[in-house]
C-alpha cells in the first residue's frame, strides 16, 4: 500500500508542478538547452513521454525497448515535417488525446496487442515531433538532440515509474487511470 500511495503522490506532484500546454509557445525555440527543457514545460508532454515508458513497462522486458525507440525515431521524423513546414491536422489535439490513450493502453495491460499500442505510440510521436518542430529556429540541430534526448530521459524514467507501479497490486491500473484523468483534465483546460 505504501507503494501505491508514493507512485499516486508522484503522479501527482508532477500534475501539480507542470503547466498544461506551455510546452508551446508560439514563437520559435533553438539551442541545445532549449531542446532539453522543451519536454518537460508542458504537461501534456511531460505525461506522455512518460506514458510510453510505463507502458514499456507493461511489456516482455526483451521488447521494452521498442516503444520508446519507436517514439524517439517518430518524433525525429514529426520534427522533420514541422521544420519543412507540413502542416498536420490535429496536432494539439492529438497532443491530449495521446496522455489519454497511452493511459488507456498501460491501464489495459497485456490486454492490448503490442502492435497496436506500438502503432498508437509511432502515430503520437509524429504528432508531438510537429508540434516541436514547427517552433524550432536558429540552431535546429542542437534543438533536436535536445529534445529527443529529453524524451528519451523521460521514457526511462516512465520505465522505472512502470516497474515499481507493477510491483505493487493494482499499480499499473492505477498509473494508467492517473493519466487518464490528467489527460482529460488537459484536454478541458
Amino acid at each position: 500500500m505504501k507503494k501505491l500511495k508514493l507512485i499516486t503522490a508522484t503522479a501527482l506532484s508532477l500534475i501539480a508542478v507542470t503547466d498544461a500546454a506551455v510546452a508551446h509557445t508560439g514563437h520559435g525555440t533553438s539551442g541545445l538547452a532549449s531542446g532539453l527543457t522543451h519536454p518537460m514545460a508542458g504537461l501534456d508532454h511531460l505525461l506522455a513521454m512518460l506514458a510510453v515508458g510505463v507502458w514499456a513497462a507493461t511489456q516482455p522486458v526483451a521488447r521494452a525497448w521498442q516503444g520508446p525507440a519507436l517514439f524517439v525515431l517518430l518524433l525525429a521524423a514529426g520534427a522533420g515535417l514541422g521544420l519543412a513546414g507540413i502542416a498536420l491536422p490535429f496536432v494539439e489535439p492529438g497532443i491530449i488525446a495521446s496522455v489519454v490513450l497511452f493511459g488507456l493502453m498501460i491501464a489495459a495491460g497485456r490486454a492490448l496487442p503490442a502492435g497496436a499500442g506500438l502503432a498508437l505510440i509511432g502515430g503520437f510521436a509524429v504528432l508531438h515531433g510537429h508540434a516541436h518542430g514547427t517552433e524550432a529556429v536558429g540552431a535546429v540541430v542542437g534543438y533536436m538532440a535536445g529534445f529527443m534526448a529529453a524524451s528519451a530521459a523521460l521514457h526511462l524514467t516512465g520505465y522505472a515509474i512502470g516497474r515499481t507501479a507493477a510491483l505493487v497490486r493494482f499499480g499499473m491500473p492505477v498509473a494508467g487511470l492517473t493519466l487518464v484523468a490528467a489527460g482529460v483534465a488537459l484536454a478541458g483546460a
